[in-house]
């Protein structure tokens, strides 16, 4: 009965290691398939310890009588497991690590202030725009509101570099997410009503009784602050939560990819894991452009998907749009922030005197991050 103790806190502790080890950024944890591990771990959690718990209190009466100073392993071994359980779900539980605003002050130009050279994730819902800085939601990870009368979820994850804008709704109802972990690098949320697991890069649900289902993208668009405005001038700008304000980065090295952090750190060099790339997909077919070459060149006319497109990085060399163009047989230049083929020539909004380019959702990641999520993509 003695040994049944420490049996129990043996188990409790790697239970409490494990059912961490599958969803955080440590080491191996994250370049292996572990999903299913560990949301089966996630969703016994109480079971085992449950079990764990009845064998403590089995054997720490036997445990307590042992002679002499072996008597002291019994308080020894509940300390080290209640600090392992303690940072397992308070220090290392990524809600608790990440928190939510406590209100969503979305303020106009006259009042900002947000830097115009900072990163945001635009959106635009029936001509009621909105600015989400990357500095904010890289922390939060997702925040809610509503757009021109839509809901909507404006999610980051630092660790993939993507940005993504998503409905809230399931099934015609409005979901509540919580961030829960993340797998192969990319945060992952956990809806309250099934307690299934959502990937922030797709969309789509990866564990739980949704596994299989995907929540609607909404168009956006990754660009600096000032080019926002210029092309949104009356647009609504996320301001920072001030009881939050120590949480959030102060400097531009992750925005301008001067970082060299292990996990939101940059690679320079084209098609390494943490390079920059945009990536597209149409008519069920991906392909990834390198950021380097696209900042040499500003514009790229291709095909993808059937269809002949146009991708085209600012004159900030930071906001980046992609379109559809016309016709194969149209291929554009870009003069400084105009789209110019032929004699028609249209502005970054995609509006022009010959009508209006269809817009294409792109995505600016790391490479890993989108070779993970799309597989069999091409490249450029």
């Amino acid at each position: 009965m003695r040994r049944l103790f420490y049996v129990g806190v043996a188990l409790l502790v790697l239970f409490e290691a494990a059912n961490v080890y599958f969803i955080m950024p440590l080491p191996f944890s994250q370049r292996v398939r572990s999903i299913d591990a560990a949301y089966f771990l996630y969703t016994w959690r109480w079971v085992f310890r449950g079990i764990a718990g009845a064998m403590l209190i089995a054997g720490i009466a036997p445990a307590w009588r042992a002679p002499g100073w072996r008597r002291a392993f019994v308080p020894t071994a509940l300390l080290v497991a209640g600090v392992v359980a303690y940072a397992a779900n308070f220090k290392m539980s990524a809600d608790h690590m990440f928190l939510q605003p406590a209100s969503l002050a979305m303020l106009p130009l006259e009042q900002n202030t947000v830097e115009p050279s900072r990163l945001v994730v635009g959106v635009d819902i029936n001509d009621d725009a909105r600015a989400y800085p990357v500095r904010f939601i890289g922390y939060h990870h997702q925040v809610r509101d509503v757009v021109g009368g839509t809901p909507i979820m404006v999610s980051f994850c630092t660790v993939c570099r993507t940005g993504r804008v998503f409905s809230p709704a399931v099934d015609g109802h409005l979901e509540t997410f919580r961030l829960v972990g993340m797998d192969h690098f990319n945060a992952m949320f956990e809806d309250k009503s099934t307690g299934s697991w959502w990937r922030q890069a797709t969309g789509e649900a990866v564990a739980g009784s949704r596994k299989g289902r995907a929540l609607a993208e909404l168009p956006s668009l990754q660009v600096t602050l000032a080019q926002w405005l210029s092309l949104h001038p009356k647009s609504l700008i996320m301001q920072p939560d001030s009881a939050l304000s120590d949480q959030y980065s102060k400097g531009f090295d992750y925005e301008t990819g001067a970082s060299r952090k292990s996990l939101t750190g940059t690679d320079t060099v084209s098609w390494h894991d943490k390079a920059w790339v945009v990536g597209l997909t149409l008519n069920g077919q991906s392909k990834a452009y390198d950021w380097n070459r696209l900042k040499r060149e500003r514009v790229v006319n291709d095909e993808l998907g059937g269809k002949p497109i146009v991708l085209a990085l600012a004159s900030d060399t930071v906001s980046f749009f992609a379109f559809e163009r016309p016709d194969p047989g149209t291929s554009f230049v870009l003069h400084g922030d105009s789209l110019v083929a032929s004699k028609r020539s249209y502005a970054l909004t995609g509006r022009g005197s010959s009508g209006t380019l269809t817009p294409l959702f792109a995505s600016q990641e790391f490479w890993h991050s989108w070779r993970t999520f799309h597989a069999g993509t091409a490249t450029y």
